[in-house]
């Protein structure tokens, strides 16, 4: 039998994996100072892109010697940027254990065709041995997989004296998780992760190492303008200033700063993850006590803390094929969604069917304790309305 509808909603029903809810007191009137209809390249834009860069190093406590880039496309350019420009003179490990970092397997494996290329592989829910990575070669992969909500606990598998580069995809990582700076050559998120920030614009980060590289290596295929991070065999120093390779926008500029200023204002780094932590012992404390419900991620130390993965749980729905529980939970999130209690939390399209709930750091406790609540509503009148799917 169906339980009656939970009594409250909440106050900000985004529980989506990215783009992600806008921070506690965002809105439009925020924007106002945004340089619209202005260069980029004048000075008020200029100086926009430069504090962008200046912030991010300073919350998410990037070294000095670091490059901070803002770069098209949002992570999957930054990313792209790295591959294409980086890769080529070692072999390169691709670690792969979400959906994500399948698809970089297949750039370096498939598109590339990088010499010495490997890819080492976990299903859904498992990290890979990370002791089968030779860092000899060069290695990329994802610090959290956002489609798997399997993450590395640390960093404490890349070692200091590594021959190659280490190339993170830290999109759903950064400013929740400590990122290792010392073990990453270039690394990369976007905006629309764990600061709610507007999508389409990338950020990547370049340790010495990987600068070295970049001024040494000639890439042996051909590099669309979008990509390209030198002039003359130097850096493109002016990219890691602001000048953006295309044209940004200004408006989504003046988000991210006003994201920036948000987390530096209720504690930085420090309290951005402790909010994310927060937020996921909720939806944790809420799964143990659910009978049809558990954790994708079966070892607690990789089990991430923003893109929170669930998988269906009943033996008897278990059992059942992935297409009826793909139906299950596409049921639950339209009875939510018609409500106005939670949007956009189903599991990705390519993992288990399963939901799949962001509880990064502009997300609120509460509402995601009131979401729990929404849930187990929904399960039941899916029972009794969609029989045929239980």
């Amino acid at each position: 039998m169906s339980k009656p509808k939970p009594a409250v909603l909440p106050k900000n029903p985004c529980f989506s994996s990215g783009p992600c809810a806008k921070h506690p007191g965002w809105s439009l009137d925020n924007l106002k100072h945004a340089t619209l209809g202005r260069s980029h390249r004048a000075k008020a834009g200029a100086d926009k892109l430069a504090s962008a860069i200046e912030l991010t190093r300073e919350i998410l406590r990037v070294p000095a010697d670091y490059r901070i880039g803002i770069v098209p496309a949002s992570d999957t350019g930054a990313v792209e940027m790295a591959l294409w420009s980086l890769l080529g003179p070692r072999g390169a490990d691709v670690v792969a254990w979400d959906s994500f970092s399948k698809d970089w397997a297949t750039d370096v494996l498939t598109e590339l065709k990088i010499p010495g290329a490997r890819s080492i592989t976990a299903p859904f829910g498992l990290l890979p041995d990370l002791n089968e990575i030779d860092f000899d070669n060069d290695v990329v992969f994802a610090w959290n997989g956002t489609t798997s909500g399997v993450r590395v606990p640390n960093g404490d598998f890349i070692p200091h004296d590594r021959k190659g580069l280490t190339i993170c995809d830290a999109t759903s990582a950064a400013f929740a998780q400590r990122l290792d700076f010392a073990k990453l050559d270039a690394t990369t998120f976007s905006w629309q992760k764990v600061l709610g920030g507007e999508a389409a614009h990338g950020i990547l980060i370049l340790s010495p190492r990987a600068v070295e590289r970049l001024e040494s290596y000639s890439p042996p295929r051909p590099l669309p303008k979008i990509f390209r991070l030198t002039k003359g065999g130097k850096l493109n120093e002016g990219v890691f200033r602001g000048e953006t390779i295309n044209t940004p926008s200004l408006l989504c500029v003046e988000d991210y700063l006003d994201a920036l200023n948000w987390a530096k204002s209720i504690g930085g780094l420090d309290e951005l993850m402790a909010r994310t932590d927060r937020n996921a012992a909720v939806v944790g404390a809420w799964v143990e006590k659910t009978s049809w419900l558990s954790f994708l991620a079966k070892d607690p130390a990789a089990r991430s803390n923003t893109s929170v993965c669930l998988q269906f749980a009943d033996p008897e729905v278990a059992k059942t094929p992935a297409e009826r529980r793909k139906a299950l939970a596409k049921r639950m999130v339209s009875l939510v969604e018609q409500e106005g209690a939670g949007f956009d939390f189903a599991a990705y399209r390519d993992a288990p069917p399963g939901l799949r709930i962001w509880c990064g750091a502009t997300v609120e406790a509460a509402d995601l304790a009131i979401l729990t609540q929404w849930l187990e509503w929904a399960y039941l009148e899916a029972a009794e309305t969609e029989p045929t799917i239980i």
